[in-house]
This record gives structure tokens, C-alpha cells and sequence, in this order.
């Protein structure tokens, strides 16, 4: 499924916008030898960044050092520049190809073209768009839906690749007739700590002291995406006080009759055999902070899968929102490695 780009040159990546989704991706991209960080551009100042960079991603410090405004990595060179929005860094004099928006402000491919004209090749959103791109991929889902126009792309959200992975899988089993989801989903970097002002009444609530109602949008794309789907599937969100690790929490409702829970746990077994890198499936117990570091899309809970009458099945899928969907951008870029 992803291409082999160890007899090949390296791509040159931009990162704009350098907050936990911006370093989750510069941090995968130094593990790897397919791709080089050639720009960081953000409004904060290096040295915070910097040791934000070695103090603050899942306590690990990747020994990241400045240099004459470039953050080193043994050989490897990144220069940081001061940009606040698309179109203020000049990406093809920094040698950058493909520019990464992580920062969760511009989701408008007018705004998004701006990177276009100021020099990238391709521009990647490290989220879900305000409205229709160039494309969206979901690895696992439509990779072979790639083409040479694409310039402005989505890669969706962690909840999105979860959850059109999971309605994939299930209902090439057996016919869905209807599906509901809650994400129930650690909370977010635009949430207030303490209560505050807010025109949205749940979202001025503070994100540590409460579980708070919020809209999700992965259902609408995914329909986009999966279009079997339309007016079959419905997503809403729980945001609680948990810094890292979410949870899926899926009922389906199958055209078919299913005989047990081990017939869909059986399904899931086969399917992470044949996607191990976006899928991985645990029968232990496990709660939120043990899948915190885990890059799969989905990480199936064989435990939490619950048989409700004769066609309908709750299951749970974890997931390391965040850290896992800096792997999957990466992953959509290398699929676009031999188009021109």
C-alpha cells in the first residue's frame, strides 16, 4: 500500500504551524529516511519550540539543538522562520515540495492556495477542511483516488481514518444498514483550562474539570469519502479530561444476522493481518494511556466488542489521536511520491 522510497531521494517537507501535530510530524520524519524537513514555520519564538521539542512529546527528548536559527538533527538542518499565515514563507526558495498546514486555523482551499503561490508544490492539511479540496485520502480507504491535479489535500482527522476504516472493514463483511459513533475524545488545544467567555456556551466550560458535549464532523466526510454510506451513519463527540488517548465507541446495526462477538473479532484479526501498519487489535483490557505512543489508525479493544440482539454490535476502538495522524500525513505524501 505505501511506496518503498528507500532507493529514492528524500522529500522535502514544510511544516507551518508547529504545535503538537507540527512536531508529532517533524518527530516522525527524523525516524525516517524518506523525508527531510527543510522549513518550520510558526508565530512562536525557536527556543520555545525547542524545548517543547525535547521536553513535551510523550517524554521522550529527541535531542534537538539550534543553530543559527535552524533547529540540528545529527546532519540534518531545518530552518525556522517567522510565519503567521499562508503566503508569508517563500517554500520553493527554502527547497520545500510539499507544504504541511498544521495549524488548525486555515481550512479554506482559497486561503490554503496561498502556500500554491508562494512557491509549494502540494499542499497537505494536517486536519479536516471547511470545504471541498483538491481531495481528501484516507489511507486504507482510497489511495488508488490520487491524481496529478491534486494540489490541495486533506488527510483527514484520527477520528475520520478510525472510523471510515472501521465502517470499511465491517461492512465489507456484512451490509450496515445504520451506524452511530461517539468519539469520546482527550481534550483539545482551542479548549479553556478554566471557564471563560465563549459564544459557545459548552465550549467556555473548563476542559479539565468536565466531560463536554461537541460537535463531530467525521461522518459528513466520510460519506464524501465512502459514498455507500449517505444517510447511514451519524458522529458526535465527548470531549473529557484526558490529555492523550481516545476511544471510538461504536453500535451498528448489519443488514445480517451476526452469531457472536468472536464472528467480529475474527473479522478485525483478519483485517490487521493485512493492514498491521493502520491496524492493530489487543485482547487485553486496556484503558486510554496504554495506547499513548501506538501510530495505528485504530487500535481494536477485542474485549469491549458487545452482541445486542440478533443484527446490532457495539464495538470500542482506541486510538492516539494526534501522534498517530502526524504518521498517516506523512503516509499520504509518500503515496504521491511518483506523480510529477
Amino acid at each position: 500500500m505505501f511506496l518503498d522510497l528507500s532507493v529514492s531521494k528524500k522529500i522535502n517537507i514544510g511544516i507551518m504551524g508547529f504545535g503538537h501535530i507540527g512536531r508529532y510530524i517533524y518527530e516522525n520524519a527524523l525516524d525516517s529516511n524518506f523525508f527531510q524537513v527543510k522549513a518550520i514555520s510558526d508565530i512562536g519564538n525557536i527556543e520555545s519550540l525547542q524545548y517543547l521539542l525535547n521536553n513535551n512529546l510523550r517524554n521522550k527528548n529527541i535531542g534537538v539543538h539550534i543553530d543559527n536559527n535552524c533547529f540540528i538533527y545529527n546532519a540534518d538542518k531545518t530552518q525556522f522562520v517567522h510565519g503567521v499565515s499562508p503566503g508569508d514563507v517563500p517554500w520553493d526558495a527554502l527547497g520545500v515540495d510539499w507544504v504541511i498546514d498544521a495549524t488548525g486555523r486555515f481550512l479554506d482551499k482559497e486561503i490554503l492556495n496561498k502556500h500554491i503561490i508562494a512557491g509549494a508544490k502540494r499542499v497537505i492539511l494536517a486536519s479536516l477542511p471547511d470545504n471541498e479540496l483538491d481531495n481528501i485520502i484516507i489511507p486504507g480507504i482510497n489511495e488508488s483516488e490520487i491524481n496529478n491535479q491534486d494540489q490541495i489535500i486533506s488527510a483527514g482527522s484520527s477520528t475520520t481514518n478510525a472510523l471510515a476504516l472501521m465502517l470499511k472493514i465491517l461492512n465489507e463483511y456484512n451490509e450496515i444498514e445504520c451506524s452511530s459513533l461517539t468519539t469520546v475524545h482527550s481534550y483539545t488545544s482551542d479548549q479553556p483550562l478554566l471557564d471563560i467567555a465563549n459564544p459557545d456556551l459548552k465550549r467556555s466550560r473548563s476542559a479539565a474539570k468536565n466531560i463536554i458535549p461537541n460537535v463531530n464532523l467525521s461522518s459528513k466526510w466520510v460519506e464524501k469519502i465512502l459514498p455507500d454510506f449517505k444517510n447511514k451513519i451519524f458522529s458526535t463527540a465527548l470531549n473529557v479530561p484526558v490529555q492523550f488517548g481516545s476511544l471510538l465507541d461504536i453500535t451498528t446495526i448489519f443488514k445480517n444476522d451476526i452469531k457472536n462477538e468472536e464472528e467480529i473479532n475474527l473479522i478485525m484479526d483478519d483485517a490487521a493481518s493485512k493492514l498491521p501498519k493502520l491496524i492493530k487489535v489487543i485482547n487485553d483490557p486496556i484503558v486510554s494511556s496504554d495506547v499513548v505512543g501506538m501510530k495505528e489508525s485504530i487500535v481494536f479493544d477485542r474485549v469491549g466488542t458487545l452482541k445486542i440482539g440478533e443484527n446490532m454490535v457495539k464495538t470500542l476502538t482506541w486510538y492516539d489521536n494526534g501522534y498517530n495522524h502526524a504518521s498517516r500525513i506523512l503516509d499520504v505524501i509518500s503515496l504521491y511520491k511518483d506523480l510529477k
